[in-house]
């Protein structure tokens, strides 16, 4: 038994350390065909961490990629893939602050009525993707990615002054309003920023997440339809139903990822919010391996990519070197988990023969006596 944990974790282990090796390997040869040094942008990335203002917005961004990649972890786990996280992000973290500065509440409940809006607008929003295929066999990556267009168009005409939203005067930026001081969030002050409080709220979650799926008979049934919702079925199980369950989990995780920045520093929704976190949060779940520790630290290394890329530009090195990594991580990802995957099934049917090998001798050993 310990042979076989001992063997998991480190499969469990090779396909995210491969995926990295080669993605850095792989920058180094561009940067050499480039004429650059391949290992000087490394060391500059890396001095980076000495700034308390640089860790700050590392620790900030991990936050809200944790959030996403969660969302997107519990469809993987439901062999669900849920481009739609973006869309659900954006869509929920609008519709939140437009709430959020339309109400007057104490300081609690104003901020919890935020949160639930947030979820239940990204679970509704996904929720719709989820019923397409429980009803019509539609394919997730088909409706979310539709959804994420229909989000996008309806975002820009929901936050026109003449609907949802307001043109601060003598600026050409539309927002949803300011969210007054009661709808908050405090944060951690320190000399170089302050970290979200929200973040904190983010990581506890995936403590959450991980208890979900392994210490409750839900989580159960979760990876069960997942893994063949056959056999699901035939143990009592409702497939669809999960499969629904699962997007309307996922949907609401998504909502809650602008809700770092909402809460902790914008205090408005905007055009200029950020947008891609669903499609980076993909890479992230994946080099995370869906676990809740993994997400952490492909988060964290995601984040550091993109906080220390503004020193390469100030070192004379394009910033792009970090866009390049992390597009090879995704192409080093799906090839070395296939490669790790290969390797498990030879390295498990191996076992079996030796197991079989060793019994027959017993049984020979035993007929010869």
């Amino acid at each position: 038994m310990r042979t076989f944990d001992k063997d998991r974790l480190i499969l469990g282990l090779a396909g995210p350390v491969l995926a990295l090796v080669v993605a850095f390997l792989l920058t180094s040869v561009v940067l050499l065909s480039s004429g650059l040094s391949p290992f000087e942008p490394y060391e500059v990335m890396a001095r980076q961490i000495e700034f308390v203002d640089v860790q700050v917005l590392i620790l900030n961004q991990t936050g809200i990629y944790y959030l996403a990649a969660l969302a997107v972890a519990i469809g993987f786990r439901m062999n669900l893939f849920n481009i739609g996280v973006d869309g659900q992000y954006r869509l929920a973290v609008m519709f939140a602050a437009v709430v959020g500065a339309s109400v007057e509440l104490p300081a609690p409940l104003h901020v919890l009525l935020i949160v639930l809006v947030a979820m239940l607008v990204g679970a509704l929003w996904a929720g719709i993707a989820g019923v397409l295929k429980t009803t019509r066999g539609v394919s997730e990556v088909v409706s979310t990615i539709m959804l994420n267009a229909i989000a996008t168009s309806l975002i820009a005409w929901l936050i026109l002054p003449a609907n949802l939203g307001v043109q601060p005067p003598g600026s050409n930026n539309t927002t949803t309003g300011d969210i007054p001081s009661s709808g908050w969030f405090p944060g951690v002050e320190l000399e170089g920023g302050t970290i979200y409080g929200f973040t904190f709220i983010a990581f506890a979650l995936g403590v959450v997440y991980w208890f979900m799926l392994n210490r409750t008979r839900f989580g159960f049934d979760l990876r069960a339809t997942g893994a063949s919702q056959t056999a699901a079925q035939a143990s009592g199980v409702d497939a669809k139903r999960m499969v629904l369950t699962a997007m309307l989990i996922s949907g609401a995780l998504a909502g809650l990822s602008g809700m770092p920045m909402l809460l902790g520093q914008t205090h408005t929704y905007s055009l200029s919010f950020p947008v891609g976190v669903g499609f980076t949060a993909i890479t992230i779940a994946l080099l995370g391996r869906n676990s809740p520790i993994g997400i952490f630290f492909a988060a964290l290394l995601i984040s550091f990519l993109e906080k220390t890329a503004e020193g390469l530009g100030l070192a004379g090195y394009p910033k792009e070197i970090a866009i390049i990594m992390q597009g090879l991580i995704v192409i080093a990802v799906v090839v070395s988990y296939e490669l790790v995957r290969q390797y498990g099934l030879r390295r498990q049917q191996e076992k079996v023969g030796e197991e079989l090998a060793a019994q027959a001798r017993k049984n020979k050993e035993g007929v010869a006596a």
